[in-house]
């Protein structure tokens, strides 16, 4: 097999595939920030992406190729070598639902309902059995495809055990784990059971560069290595000391791709998006969010918040409508398929309360649209973005670098993303509901001048890290 100077890995590869209904597979090339950045990268240097397939078509795909060579089989994927991984459905069931869903998630965002859940007993060990096996079988293709003192880019919480595994055997290999998530802090993280709780920051720690979107995440895995694992954490440059090596924890935000987002935005089917949106609001302002139905996007309270708007200041009824665009998210963990249920009910409720026949307060839609929701960022007057907690929040940059005219932002003070944008957000604290009615009224009434200048600050901080520059800054920080 050809040896690469430069490998990433994480879940989810830079194409997916579908079975057409003649039966052969389709595939679909993906976005996001990895597969810009690692295609400004491949065609210079030697690269592999190692991904795992995650439907049964990703499987018939992989099983096809040479090797699970997607790029052997003639697919278009970026110029990078991809190799995509049939592991087996009940294993990849635990590690990516059980485990890296259903608990990693849990705990970083901190979304557990305490007194009911976790309980960590057999079967959970076993389940961790699974997501170590998963681990593991990243880290074999990994010392397979690594050329002498390569460099490997290990993405997320799914693949915590990566960076240790190819430490043991590889020291030669420059290592990164970079991680998408918040972190949690040790009160939260210590519900983990402790020899799982060090497992995964011993895994990480085999990396020689450790990356976060925010100095909060950051500096709560070190103290998580302090209180757990006792290491020395130097605070001033950010480094931790384990098993005889020093190892660098570095900040690396993720900013929109505001050139790429604008020519996407550009095209006609953006455009037809727009005038159908505005035909079916009228000349009504509108408060717009965009999101996953994912228990930390907050969409339940949000929705909440609008319905106290109408009820404590009538004189915006008739007068605004909110477009929620919530596609799918998890339909296999249940908690997900209950919290979609709950956001359907909101909406209505919200609608049959103050709905009248030519105005539906809450227009929502639990499916993905892309055209769409880049229609929306450019017409939204009001950008609601309140997760719980959030690494990042994309979608709170993108608003700002599409609009038209001009959005105020309404930002959770727990998105990462208020570290670059607070200046000029509305914050709110996710929980309460009524500060967040409230900063939609102030939202909706900035005057016009300060709300184009606000944007446009917005947007410039926004595009100021995008996703070629923050994944190059990874690679760097190897050197």
């Amino acid at each position: 097999m050809d040896k690469a100077q430069i490998l990433v890995a994480s879940n989810r590869g830079p194409v997916s595939f579908s079975i057409g209904d003649d039966g052969a597979v389709k595939s679909r090339r993906g976005g996001g920030g990895l597969v810009s950045g690692l295609s400004s990268v491949a065609t210079e240097i030697e690269t592999l992406w190692v991904c795992a397939a995650l439907s049964d078509a990703d499987r018939k795909a992989a099983a096809a190729a040479p090797e699970g060579r997607l790029d052997k089989a003639g697919y278009d994927v970026g110029g990078a070598s991809v190799r995509m991984l049939n592991i087996p459905a009940d294993v990849f069931n635990n590690a990516y639902n059980s485990v890296a869903n259903s608990t990693l998630w849990f705990v970083h965002h901190m979304l557990y309902d305490t007194p009911n859940k976790p309980s960590f007993g057999s079967r959970f060990r076993a389940e961790w059995e699974d997501y170590r096996a998963y681990n593991s079988a990243f880290a074999e293709a990994l010392l397979t495809g690594a050329d002498e003192g390569a460099k490997v880019a290990v993405q997320d919480y799914h693949l915590a055990l990566v960076p240790k595994m190819l430490r043991v055997r590889r020291p030669d290999l420059r290592i990164a784990h970079f991680s998408h998530t918040p972190w949690a802090p040790p009160e939260y993280f210590r519900m983990l059971p402790a020899d799982i709780g060090r497992e995964l920051l011993e895994g990480m720690l085999g990396a020689d560069h450790l990356g976060f979107l925010s100095v909060r995440w950051a500096d709560a895995f070190l103290r998580c290595c302090e209180v757990f694992l006792r290491a020395p954490v130097n605070w001033g440059t950010r480094t931790v000391e384990h098993g005889g090596r020093v190892i660098r924890v570095g900040v690396h935000g993720l900013g929109a791709d505001a050139q790429g987002l604008r020519e996407r935005a550009a095209a006609e089917d953006v455009a037809r998006w727009r005038e159908r949106l505005r035909e079916r609001v009228g000349d009504r302002k509108l408060i717009v969010r965009v999101d996953r139905t994912e228990l930390s996007k907050n969409i339940v309270r949000g929705l909440e918040a609008f319905g106290e708007l109408l009820r404590k200041r009538p004189e915006w009824r008739n007068r605004v409508t909110h477009l929620a665009f919530a596609y799918p998210s998890r339909s296999g963990v249940a908690e997900y398929r209950a919290y979609t249920e709950s956001v359907r009910a909101t909406a209505e409720a919200i609608n049959a309360e103050f709905g009248t026949d030519d105005w539906t307060p809450v227009v929502l839609e639990v499916n993905d649209d892309y055209p769409r929701s880049l229609a929306s960022y450019q017409i939204a007057d009001v950008l609601l973005v309140n997760p719980i907690r959030d690494g990042m929040n994309l979608v709170a940059k993108e608003g700002p670098v599409l609009s038209l005219n001009g959005v105020a932002l309404v930002l959770s003070t727990e998105a990462g993303a208020a570290d670059d944008l607070g200046a000029d957000a509305i914050l709110v604290n996710p929980y309460d509901v009524s500060e967040t009615a409230e900063a939609l009224h102030r939202a909706l009434t900035m005057d016009e001048e300060e709300r184009r200048q606000r944007t446009e600050r917005l947007a410039e901080a926004a595009a100021a890290l995008p996703p070629q520059r923050w994944f190059t800054d990874q690679l760097r920080a190897l050197d």
